[in-house]
């Protein structure tokens, strides 16, 4: 470990970005009770965005709340295609700068597809 060396710590955070992942969902409900499997979904994916946008205030949209309950409480779909986009909180008395929007994707094929940075 090298004493003093100080490098030009960027923030992360401090930037605003757009990304589309592919979220594998069933490895995150596999084993839940029926009864919990599209509410552990849901919050497999808060966390999923938590960890790779540096967040801890994650709003999910409603079409993506949707998408995840359209086939009930139980049979939650294997993969999900969502676009985290890393945003300034607008309120004053806020306690986070930024917040983390996840919206649905909607895909006819997981295959072939990596994470992508999007361009707004």
């Amino acid at each position: 470990m090298s004493k003093g060396k100080t490098g030009n710590k960027r923030s992360a955070l401090a930037e605003v970005v757009t990304r589309e992942y592919t979220i594998h969902l069933h490895k995150k409900v596999f084993g839940a009770s029926f009864k919990k499997r599209t509410p552990r979904a849901v919050k497999a994916i808060r966390e999923f965005a938590q960890s790779h946008m540096g967040t801890k205030d994650v709003r999910i949209d409603a079409q993506l709340n949707k998408a995840l309950w359209a086939s009930g409480i139980k049979s939650v779909p294997h993969r999900v295609r969502v676009r985290l986009s890393r945003r300034r909180n607008d309120d004053e008395d806020a306690a986070e700068k930024l917040y983390t929007y996840v919206t649905y994707v909607p895909v006819a094929d997981f295959k072939g597809l990596q994470t992508q940075t999007v361009d707004e």
